[in-house]
């Protein structure tokens, strides 16, 4: 049997999960869209029927005031559990299970009627928070408790109380936030009150055949967080009040060391799991960067957790249980950790989807069904966008020709793969490339299609997909053999000094200085990447921090702009503050409202703010942006053909694969 651990079932006494996988808690933006709950009830079902053994629903709140937004999604009230009911009853014909996650946002809440331990301004919200008065702790109980009961009413097998991340209940445990100095404050047993009322309630309101589970912040990465004793104790404390399982929570949302992008090392906080393991007996899950069969069958076969959850990762691939099942983890659809189509949507509340799989969230919107008029197809470049037409046309049964005139496919992603911490874009070539090969698509490597092509072949349309090539700035001395391109570093074809300005500081030139800077990737070096943001894996300090290893740099780096705006202003919105942090960790220069004026054999000439400056570098790289690759636009179109754009070929804003391959995707369900 493939990954028998991962795939035996777990006795939980009154009721048995068929496996060990949970679907983790993801706010989707559905919740909140007009007939939302329908396309809710339609992406829970095809991940239900992908082998899920179990579903949390992204958190929606007990009360008004838990509401993240004003307009959010709350469980409180008869008349709303219709609609949740959807959800619950597509999932267990299905054969999985489905719990409600209960998420009070406290100090998180992005409104004026925000609550919290105390009336501590958290650093990621405008909004100060009211202290709570008793009177309103013991009616947020009661509305907990209440949540709950319509949570099983409308069908669910159980609920999720989120207790970590810095959520309200999260600020309750930790002094961080809690300087109250009554019955829910000072003392660990104060703070661990509202937490053990909560769930004492519900327990009562739902009785013993029914899931509770409470996520743990088992690692605050904040000053003044749990120590290792307060998180045993009050895991213990919810054993006893009757919790059915304890699922990991990581770091608080303010906190300033990454926990899901992907720089992070696969399965880097699985040892905090396994740690608490050896104090309480009821089953404990553990999460974060969790993206294979294989990484997730490790956790449970050595003891570190009795179950995973991933969350992204079923986003990206439904079928993520059925495949490992079947042996056929080489066709998963393997999340990539950049939250750029997921998190950051939610963030900006948008609706969230995923880069790989832009059908998520969509499934009622964006399909493949079989064309009534198969078509002949070239398509020029196999990039993202060139590769995901391929795929999703030849599924509907298209005849595809996919022509690369490189000897291997992938585009940018093949730049973007060689970034320290960006080793995941490696998996979504290879799933590509399978499905290439599954979709009986024509690849024709080392092959540049031309008109004579066409002609030959007597293909029905075109699709040009043929990406950017990199704007080059056409200032003196900028012909130098020392000033090069960004691709041409990526491709090795130039040996690079150690003092090195860049020009452009949009996501290439963030990527450029920390392949510069980095020469050995800490993303799969867990121990290095532990020392480099200073998390205590012995647990030692109080909320797991410790000094972090400062760096010694191998490179000068100067990274520049033109703007006078904030550097990295417009890299993402949840990944954004990591890829700065990294730079100032390898001490790069970074300088804003710069005007270019030369390069010579002194080095390159600057202004800021009309005063000109010197800098003695041995090379210039340029990352100042892209542009469209339209060489055999014009050609193409005169075959008298039907020629679509897609991708950067398109429009070539900073290298955008989210756009490209929804875009790939949308013309293939359409032609």
């Amino acid at each position: 049997m493939a990954y028998p651990h991962l795939l035996a079932p777990l006795d939980l006494g009154f009721t048995q999960l068929k496996n060990r996988v949970l679907m983790g808690s993801m706010h989707t933006g559905l919740e909140e869209e007009k007939n939302g709950f329908d396309k809710l009830a339609q992406f829970y079902k095809e991940r239900a029927e992908g082998g899920v053994g179990m579903i949390v629903t992204g958190g929606v709140a007990p009360n008004f005031r838990g509401r993240l937004t004003p307009g959010a999604c709350q469980l409180s009230f008869p008349w709303q559990v219709a609609k949740h009911r959807k959800m619950t009853d597509v999932v267990h014909q299905a054969g999985a299970k489905i719990c409600l996650q209960i998420l009070h946002s406290g100090r998180y809440g992005y409104h004026p009627f925000s609550v919290s331990a105390s009336d501590i301004k958290s650093p990621i919200s405008p909004f100060k928070p009211r202290a709570m008065s008793l009177r309103q702790i013991k009616k947020t109980v009661k509305d907990y408790a209440a949540s709950a009961l319509l949570a099983r009413k409308a069908g669910y097998d159980g609920v999720e109380v989120m207790g970590s991340e810095g959520y309200l209940i999260n600020q309750f445990i930790c002094t961080h936030s809690n300087q109250r100095q009554d019955e829910y404050g000072g003392s660990l047993e104060n703070r661990c009150r509202f937490a053990l009322d909560i769930i004492n309630a519900i327990r009562a309101k739902v009785g013993t055949e029914f899931i509770i589970i409470f996520r743990l912040s088992m690692l605050d990465l904040i000053e003044k967080g749990s120590t290792w004793d307060e998180v045993v104790q009050l895991a213990k404390w919810l054993e006893e009040a009757g919790v059915t399982i304890i699922n990991t929570g990581i770091g608080w949302h303010e906190a300033r060391i990454p926990t899901i992008v992907t720089s992070v090392p696969r399965a880097a906080f699985a040892w905090v799991t396994e740690k608490l393991k050896k104090e309480v007996s009821i089953p404990l899950i553990a999460t974060n960067r969790i993206n294979t069969p294989d990484i997730a069958e490790n956790i449970i076969a050595s003891g570190q957790a009795d179950m995973v959850s991933m969350a992204r990762p079923f986003l990206a691939e439904p079928q993520f249980v059925n495949k490992a099942a079947n042996n056929e983890a080489h066709l998963i659809n393997t999340c990539i950790g950049c939250n750029q189509a997921c998190l950051d949507h939610t963030f900006s509340l948008k609706r969230a989807t995923c880069l790989v799989n832009p059908r998520a969230c969509y499934e009622t919107e964006l399909n493949f069904g079989q064309t009534p008029r198969p078509k002949r197809i070239a398509v020029m470049g196999a990039g993202p966008a060139g590769m995901a037409f391929s795929v999703y046309a030849a599924k509907r049964g298209h005849d595809v020709v996919l022509y690369e005139a490189k000897s291997e496919v992938g585009g940018q992603f093949n730049f973007a793969r060689q970034v320290p911490g960006k080793e995941e874009f490696d998996e979504t070539i290879r799933y590509f490339l399978n499905q290439i090969e599954l979709a009986n698509v024509d690849l024709r490597l080392n092959t540049r299609l031309t008109p004579d092509i066409i002609e030959k072949e007597q293909f029905d349309e075109v699709v040009i997909a043929a990406g950017v090539i990199p704007r080059a700035l056409d200032l003196p001395g900028f012909d130098d053999a020392k000033v090069v391109n960004y691709q041409q570093v990526l491709n090795k074809e130039v040996e690079i000094g150690n003092k090195v300005a860049l020009i452009g500081a949009g996501g290439i030139g963030f990527d450029m200085a920390h392949y510069l800077a980095e020469q050995h990737s800490s993303t799969i070096d867990p121990q290095q990447w532990y020392k480099q943001w200073g998390i205590d894996t012995q647990y030692q300090h109080a909320g797991g921090l410790m000094p972090a290893e400062q760096h010694q740099p191998e490179r000068e780096i100067t990274l520049m702009q033109r703007k006078s705006s904030k550097m990295g202003k417009g890299l993402g919105k949840t990944s954004g503050w990591v890829h700065r942090s990294v730079l100032k960790q390898h001490q790069v220069n970074m300088l804003t409202g710069v005007s270019y004026i030369k390069f010579d054999e002194q080095g390159l000439h600057i202004e800021i703010e009309g005063k000109p400056q010197l800098l003695e570098v041995d090379n210039v790289v340029l990352c100042a942006g892209q542009e469209s690759n339209r060489e055999w636009v014009d050609a193409m179109q005169k075959t008298g053909l039907p020629v679509h754009l897609i991708g950067g070929v398109d429009v070539a804003a900073e290298l955008d694969a989210k756009r490209a391959i929804r875009q790939g995707a949308i013309l293939a369900s359409e032609i």
